[in-house]
C-alpha cells in the first residue's frame, strides 16, 4: 500500500507474554517471503527433518529435531476488542512503531504522524490519492521516521501504519485489496517526483511457515526519486492479527544496503505484532 496512510506511541522494546513467539519469528520474517536478509544461529542445512535416510534400520537421531511450525495461533480476548473510535485510537497509538523500533540510526520525521481520517486509494491510473476514512475502519495512523543523510549515505525514509477495523473480516478485506494493488499496478506513482517500479507481491496466510500473524503480505520493488540519482530499495510488509493490520515500509537511498533496510523493516513489524498480541490476546 505504497508508503503509508498518507501524511501524517510507544517506542519501547517488545513486551508481554507474546515476546518469545513473535521475537523468534523475526528470523522467519527475514528468511521467508520477499525478505532478502539472512539470519544467524539455528544450524542445519534447511533440509527435511531426519535427513535422507528412509530404510527401516536407520538409527534415530541423537537429539530431537526442532518442531515444524504449524501456523499462527491467536486467542482474542473479547473484553479487549476496540469498539469505538476512542478505543481504536488508543490501541493504534500504543502499537505503531516509532524510530526506536527501526534501529539506533532512525529519528522522527516531520510531520511525524499522519493526518487523521485520511485513507490512501490507488485508482486505475496507478497514482496514489487520499480519500475519507472508509466506514469499516475505526482508526488508522502512520508514523514517519528516517535515517538522515550523513557520512556519505543518502536519506532513507520509513513508515509504520496501524489500522483498527470494526471486525476481523474487514481487516481481512484490506489485506486482499493490498495484495491486489501490487498485482494490478506493479509501477505506482507515490506523489510528484516519487514512484516505485517492478513491484512484486507475495501473500502468506497464517498456516504452515507463517508463525507471525493470521495473514501477511510482502512487497518488493525499486524506489525512484527524481531528486536522487539511481534506483533504490523499496519494501512493504503488512500483517493482520484479528481486526488490526500493521504495516512497515522502507524507501531506501544511496549507501544503504538492502539487507540492513530489510532487517529494520522486520524489526519494526515484529515490534508492532508483539504489541497487538499484548493488547488483544487472552492472557494466561
Amino acid at each position: 500500500m505504497a508508503d503509508g496512510h498518507v501524511y501524517g506511541t510507544t517506542y519501547g522494546k517488545p513486551y508481554g507474554k507474546s515476546y518469545g513467539r513473535a521475537g523468534r519469528a523475526c528470523c522467519a520474517l527475514l528468511a521467508g517471503g520477499l525478505f532478502l536478509a539472512g539470519c544467524s544461529g539455528g544450524g542445519g542445512d534447511g533440509g527435511k527433518p531426519g535427513g535422507a535416510k528412509t530404510t527401516s534400520d536407520a538409527k534415530p537421531p541423537t537429539s530431537a529435531a526442532p518442531p515444524t511450525p504449524t501456523g499462527f495461533a491467536f486467542t482474542p480476548d473479547p473484553a479487549k476488542a476496540p469498539e469505538t473510535r476512542a478505543d481504536a485510537k488508543r490501541l493504534a497509538l500504543a502499537i505503531v512503531a516509532g524510530p526506536d523500533s527501526w534501529g539506533p540510526d532512525y529519528v522522527k520525521r516531520e510531520p511525524y504522524l499522519s493526518v487523521e481520517d485520511s485513507w490512501p486509494v490507488l485508482p486505475a491510473d496507478c497514482r496514489w490519492e487520499s480519500t475519507d476514512l472508509p466506514p469499516t475502519v475505526l482508526y488508522t495512523v502512520t508514523s514517519h521516521s528516517e535515517i538522515p543523510a550523513a557520512g556519505g549515505k543518502g536519506l532513507a525514509r520509513v513508515t509504520a501504519t496501524v489500522t483498527v477495523h470494526r471486525s476481523a473480516d474487514d481487516a481481512d478485506w484490506e489485506m486482499s485489496e493490498t495484495l491486489e494493488e501490487a498485482l494490478r499496478c506493479p509501477d505506482q506513482t507515490l506523489r510528484q517526483g516519487e514512484r516505485i517500479s517492478g513491484l512484486l507481491s507475495l501473500g502468506n496466510p497464517g498456516i504452515g511457515s507463517n508463525i507471525t500473524a493470521q495473514d501477511s503480505i510482502n512487497e518488493l520493488g525499486k524506489y525512484i526519486n527524481d531528486s536522487v540519482k539511481g534506483e533504490h530499495y523499496y519494501g512493504w510488509s503488512q500483517s493482520r492479527i484479528g481486526q488490526v493490520t500493521v504495516a512497515a515500509s522502507v524507501k531506501g537511498g544511496p549507501g544503504h544496503t538492502d539487507k540492513a533496510l530489510n532487517t529494520s523493516m522486520a524489526q519494526a513489524l515484529v515490534a508492532m505484532l508483539n504489541r497487538v498480541l499484548a493488547e488483544l490476546e487472552v492472557q494466561s
